[in-house]
């Protein structure tokens, strides 16, 4: 398991990923959901890290680092009023963990199919707020769709988000309402 001080950064600020490795090297396990959390909690802790990330009050700024088990590691800033839009993770189970902040996240507690459709109506029910402060993170399988946002007026949030997988897509989504519309599936490198 790897800590947070193995937590390095190994490409600069406003980045765009890179595609990973396709599996573990050596062919050890694959790093579990919980795993993926140790990981993100004891990074976010790290507050040398955490303050060497570039704070721009402009737009999102973020560190690639070194995941567990060949995992995909970003720490992630959040000016006040940004956010991700709907999305999912292609795929890749994850955890993110709040560093410095508050962020809220908006999921959806449905599968949805991956292909064949434009325009779904979810039902009532599906919807789930979830807010994390410093230190609170949470884990995700790899059906998960959601948005993260820091919607404070004010204050300045860091995050750490891991992915396994290393994200081979990402599929974007509007909604309006009960109306949920994929507008655009992104790869590697194409996402910022």
């Amino acid at each position: 398991m790897s800590s947070a001080s193995s937590a390095t950064p190994v490409s600069g600020s406003g980045s765009a990923p890179a595609k990973g490795p396709a599996g573990p090297a050596g062919g050890a396990p694959a790093p579990t959901e919980a795993e993926l959390l140790d990981f993100v909690r004891e990074t976010a802790a790290d507050a040398g890290l955490v303050t060497s990330l570039p704070l721009d009050p402009g737009g999102r700024t973020w560190l690639r680092l070194n995941g567990p088990g060949g995992s995909e590691a970003w720490i992630i800033s959040w000016p006040p009023g940004t956010g991700t839009g709907w999305h999912d993770h292609g795929g890749s189970h994850g955890a993110f963990a709040t560093a410095r902040g508050r962020l809220t996240e908006h999921s959806l507690a449905t599968r949805l199919p991956t292909e064949g459709w434009k325009t779904l109506e979810l039902a009532d029910g599906v919807d789930r707020e979830r807010e994390l402060t410093t230190g609170r993170g949470r884990a995700f399988g790899p059906h998960h769709v959601h948005q993260v946002l820091n919607d404070t007026g004010s204050e300045h949030a860091v995050s750490v988000h891991a992915y396994y997988p290393p994200l081979p897509l990402m599929r974007r989504y509007s909604r309006t309402g009960a109306l949920l519309r994929l507008e655009q599936v992104e790869r590697p490198g194409e996402w910022e």
